[in-house]
């Protein structure tokens, strides 16, 4: 056990303040705690224990004319044995006396009893050996190993799981993916449209940091939200008119967007859906802009690009093509015409590395946009690339694509170390293309129709710190000759469009912005996408143009609006299909062989529905299955109970919530004081039961509460509750709604206990569980009568 510090309380005031200080744990009799700091199960231990027993004014049980009132330190074996609660609240009290030990009782208090935290193997094995979900982990060890005791009713949500907090646009990946379950293909289009108004273009370009970071990948294989993302993506531009409509509300605001690449378009389309209307100003002759002129049609097919663009032009976006900003019509002029500018021209220029005859190399951004000299040919050229990123790869690909005989690509960067997506290498390295990796160039000399291009060895790309720093090596050298030398060295913003009417801060080649509110430093001005970060992924300018639609819809006035169509119920809990929680194969990809590959048709071929469906399956949902163990809980929720904190007050069904450490609503500095229950209504009759392996161990595998009131011989109303079967302690409403107007005899008590495992997924060695919930729900009915 780790040193701490001890403080006892003997006031409210006095264990407030204790914990408002930070890295505290409270205890008041019972042995939990202790425990838990014996094993060291928890990632840290905490500094101060406050024992708070000795607070007086928190033990005791009060009656008035409404209310019984019992303190948050009463004792469990007080509650079992006061006469009133006997008569008048008896299933209170049977659960108090279920309780373990009579030691255990006579320790236990109330409230510690529903702030216990979660009862699981792998949450407190000793010496923190399982670092779950619950503790700040990614995933949950039961799902897929040991889980007698665990959840029949599904996982909670503890934090963002790995798929989703990898996504730089947060896009609720396990949301969309469970409506895809339940085949309800229009609200997961919702969903994802909440985040990414243009997922048929990043279901074919973006990384998918999503996909990488699934925990399934640690079980067999990552689902592939890539290829489902895209099947969405592509039902979305069949059904834009009904996905993308024009808002119902519009405002009197006009915002300009100047570029019309991700950013752009992603800001126009949620400025759009706040109802302000919106012009996009694109100095090219089509719309989209990297995604229609840098990346090449066998990755982003231009027609998809075109779709998306008329989608979000459906919505009302008008858009001024072939208008030159800073030349056809000056950013002030904009400013003074709109009520507010954002700003996304993206990365356009190639940037120089200054070495001699660079003049002789050709831009690899020219060369995948078409912006070439007349009559520009490869075929049966030898050609190399300089560069390590995906732009290189793509231009080395496309170079072998249009007739090169050799291509190769030279690079700073060792093979573990070069920025492209691994795939993209290896794609590359499956159509014949070379790789030079740890060479930089060092000068390019012409002889002829023939370049000679000066490599020397690359030692290190970056410094101690991480910093791009290379050191060559000017000892070892190659000279490498060949037809052609493309340029791929990365791109830097055009900021030539300012002009000199506007003061707009630059730093480091690039606009400078507040990142939390991408806000310039003239008002009405935001910016966002690689014009202001430099190059980075479509979804990153997608989350860019997201962010600032919000942010300008504040600075124009507008109330906080949400973007979101669907809020998830924090106490519900995450379905999955159980039937994949065994070893499964990721539904690939269909790749056309390297003979039919061209430049102008899609390398890869969807998912249909099918596929869709059943990768959707795969994905776990990744949340906690582990069990409230509170036998007082569902007594408490039963009996409408309401619990009294140092803060608030709420009822017992609202007071337990999943989260990291945490298995209450309680905050840090906050204390349960008072459980107050309403006086039972005349003619309600009460049960409690119990399934545990022994006595002795303070574990319901099931714990059943039950409240009915009987009028006329038909039940009138009812609250029933269970425990120690989900995360939370909850009313089963499926169940009441059975038994409700109903008689209390054999054949409804068997119904309702039916009803009430609506709804459970029984994982691989829990689903004996269900069969017990029925059986007690029943019997907890039938001794009612």
């Amino acid at each position: 056990m780790k040193r701490f510090s001890y403080l006892n309380a003997t006031t409210l005031d006095e264990a407030i303040l204790g914990l408002a200080s930070g890295d505290s744990i409270v205890i008041a009799g019972g042995t939990d705690i202790i425990n838990i700091l014996k094993a060291r199960s928890q990632p840290r231990s905490p500094k101060r224990v406050i024992n708070i027993k000795n607070i007086s004014e928190l033990s005791g049980i009060k009656e008035d004319n409404d209310y019984i009132k019992i303190g948050a330190l009463t004792k469990l074996s007080e509650i079992g044995e006061d006469k009133l609660i006997r008569e008048k609240y008896p299933v209170l009290s049977q659960a108090a006396l279920a309780v373990a030990s009579p030691q255990i009782r006579n320790m236990g208090t109330i409230g510690g009893n529903l702030c216990q935290e979660t009862r699981c193997w792998y949450y407190r094995y000793p010496e923190n050996v399982f670092y779950c979900l619950r503790k700040g982990g990614k995933n949950c060890p039961a799902f897929t190993a040991e889980n007698h005791f665990h959840s029949v009713f599904g996982a909670a949500k503890v934090s963002d799981p790995p798929c989703q907090s990898n996504c730089p646009g947060g896009v609720n990946i396990p949301l969309y993916l469970s409506k895809i379950r339940e085949t309800k293909l229009e609200e997961a289009s919702k969903i994802l449209l909440e985040s990414n108004p243009i997922p048929a273009i990043t279901g074919r370009v973006c990384p998918h940091f999503c996909q990488q970071e699934c925990n399934r990948k640690d079980f067999d294989e990552s689902v592939s939200i890539r290829g489902i993302e895209r099947f969405i993506g592509d039902y979305i531009l069949d059904n834009a008119s009904k996905l993308m409509e024009i808002p119902k509300k519009e405002t009197k605001h006009h915002v300009a967007i100047i570029g019309s690449g991700p950013a752009g378009l992603s800001a126009a389309y949620y400025l759009r859906r706040f109802g302000h209307n919106v012009t996009i100003f694109e100095r090219a002759e089509r719309a989209g802009g990297m995604l229609y002129y840098g990346i090449p049609a066998y990755r982003l097919p231009r027609d998809i690009v075109e779709r998306a663009v008329g989608a979000i032009e459906g919505m009302g976006v008008k858009f001024r093509l072939k208008t030159f900003v800073g030349k056809d019509v000056s950013l002030g002029s904009l400013l003074k015409g709109f009520d507010s500018l954002f700003i996304s021209t993206g990365a356009w220029l190639q940037r120089s590395i200054g070495i001699e005859g660079e003049e002789l190399t050709v831009s690899g951004l020219s060369f995948l946009t078409g912006n070439l000299p007349p009559n520009y040919d490869l075929k049966g050229k030898r050609v190399l690339v300089i560069g390590g990123g995906n732009v290189a790869v793509d231009v080395g690909i496309t170079a072998k694509r249009l007739g090169a005989k050799e291509v190769t690509l030279a690079c700073l960067e060792s093979r573990e170390e070069m920025p492209a997506f691994k795939w993209e290498i290896e794609q590359a390295l499956q159509e014949g293309i070379m790789l030079m990796p740890s060479w930089g160039p060092k000068k390019v000399v012409a002889k002829g129709g023939i370049k000679s291009v000066e490599l020397v060895r690359c030692i290190s790309v970056f410094d101690e710190v991480g910093n791009f720093c290379p050191c060559l090596d000017d000892s070892i050298r190659e000279y490498k000759e060949v037809d052609e030398v493309l340029m791929a060295v990365g791109q830097k913003a055009d900021l030539s469009f300012i002009g000199n009417d506007l003061q707009l801060e630059l730093v480091k080649g690039l606009i400078l912005i507040d990142h939390k509110t991408q806000r310039t430093n003239i008002p009405g001005i935001f910016a966002g996408g690689d014009v202001t970060t430099g190059p980075a992924s479509v979804i990153q300018a997608i989350a860019a143009g997201k962010k600032a639609a919000s942010e300008i819809n504040s600075f124009l006035g507008g109330a906080e609006a949400t973007t979101k169509y669907f809020i998830e119920d924090s106490n519900s809990f995450l379905s999955f299909n159980p039937d994949y929680i065994r070893k499964t194969i990721s539904t690939g990809i269909r790749v056309k062989p390297i003979s039919e590959r061209s430049l102008n048709e899609e390398d890869i071929s969807g998912f249909i529905w099918e596929e869709a469906f059943e990768e959707a399956n795969r994905c776990f949902n990744c949340g906690c299955v582990s069990v409230n163990p509170s036998d007082l809980a569902p007594a408490l929720i039963a009996l409408g109970a309401r619990i009294k904190t140092t803060k608030r007050t709420v009822s017992a069904e609202e007071f337990f919530r999943v989260g990291v450490m945490k298995s209450t609503i309680l905050e840090d500095d906050e204390l349960v004081t008072a459980i107050e229950i309403p006086r039972p209504e005349e003619g309600t009759k009460q049960a409690f039961l119990k399934f545990r392996i022994r006595k002795t161990i303070d574990f319901p595998i099931v714990s059943v509460a039950i409240a009915i009131n009987i009028k006329a011989g038909k039940v009138n109303r009812a609250r029933i509750a269970i425990n120690g079967v989900a995360p939370l302690p909850f009313r089963v409403v499926s169940a009441e709604e059975v038994l409700v107007g109903r008689e209390v005899n054999e054949e409804n008590a068997e119904a309702t206990g039916k009803a009430a495992t609506i709804g459970t997924i029984a994982l691989s060695k829990n689903k004996y569980v269900i069969q017990i919930i029925k059986t007690l729900v029943k019997r907890a009915i039938l001794s009612c009568r």
